[in-house]
């Protein structure tokens, strides 16, 4: 293979860089906001297109974030690329926050943390059996409803974000492309003013 290295790495260290990167998780964000302000769509767009997969991350339904993201971005107009781009909410580091928050939500928003509270919830008996009769009124049904306000807020915040940082680099870029293009325009102006 042409990149492979000489020595592999021992399989600690490949442990250590999948869990925790050598580069750190800033180069992978860093790469998901320059490539969502250098889509060439409209700043509603991409905006619309980043708060449709956040919103869809907010879900408890795993696996069917991008669909879900991309069905939301094509009904409010947003880019599918920035909706794909902006599931990335949802990852591993987030994912047990967002399951705790909308859980937590939900059962207040049901009204399930009083004095009447349900006996506790036997995860493992409820995982193993699968049966999503079972799953849906504990835990699916808390999660979906705590989902709904917390991914409202979160699209708000991320669309009004989104939509001015690509609207400001866009204004600078074209603002760059402008004076590039006078720059050359004014040297082909001189190359052929001295012939």
């Amino acid at each position: 293979m042409l990149f492979r290295r000489r020595r592999p790495l021992p399989l600690i260290q490949r442990l250590r860089d999948f869990f925790w990167p050598r580069k750190g998780f800033m180069r992978s964000l860093h790469y998901v906001r320059k490539r969502i302000l250098r889509l060439t769509a409209t700043p509603h767009a991409v905006a619309a297109g980043v708060a449709a997969g956040v919103i869809s991350s907010w879900t408890p339904f795993m696996g069917l974030h991008i669909v879900l993201a991309l069905a939301i971005a094509y009904v409010v107009a947003g880019n599918l690329a920035a909706a794909a781009l902006g599931t990335a909410f949802g990852n591993p580091l987030t994912f047990p926050l967002i399951w705790a928050s909308t859980w937590e939500v939900g059962e207040v928003i049901l009204r399930r943390d009083g004095p009447e509270k349900a006996a506790p919830l036997d995860l493992h008996r409820l995982l193993h059996s699968f049966d999503l009769t079972h799953l849906w009124e504990p835990v699916l049904k808390p999660m979906l409803i705590g989902a709904i306000p917390l991914a409202a807020v979160s699209a708000i915040v991320i669309y009004g974000a989104t939509y001015w940082a690509v609207h400001g680099f866009q204004v600078r870029r074209r603002s760059h492309l402008a004076i590039r293009a006078r720059q050359r325009l004014a040297e082909a102006l001189d190359g052929t003013a001295s012939v």
